[in-house]
């Protein structure tokens, strides 16, 4: 089964090394609120997740 936790972190620390890098200019703002809005939400989900009782 992938692990899919490893590929969360992975990715949602790219996300968010790529919007403190990106600069905070109008023409990055759209591209910056979807990256931000998406790390948010699976952030949300990823927290509020229960365990999965096959990982035990």
């Amino acid at each position: 089964m992938p692990d899919y936790k490893t590929m969360y972190h992975i990715l949602c620390a790219a996300a968010s090394e790529a919007l403190d890098k990106l600069p905070d200019e109008p023409a990055n703002a759209a591209g910056r609120d979807v990256l931000q809005k998406a790390l948010y939400e699976a952030e949300e989900l990823y927290l509020t997740e229960e365990d999965d009782p096959s990982e035990k």
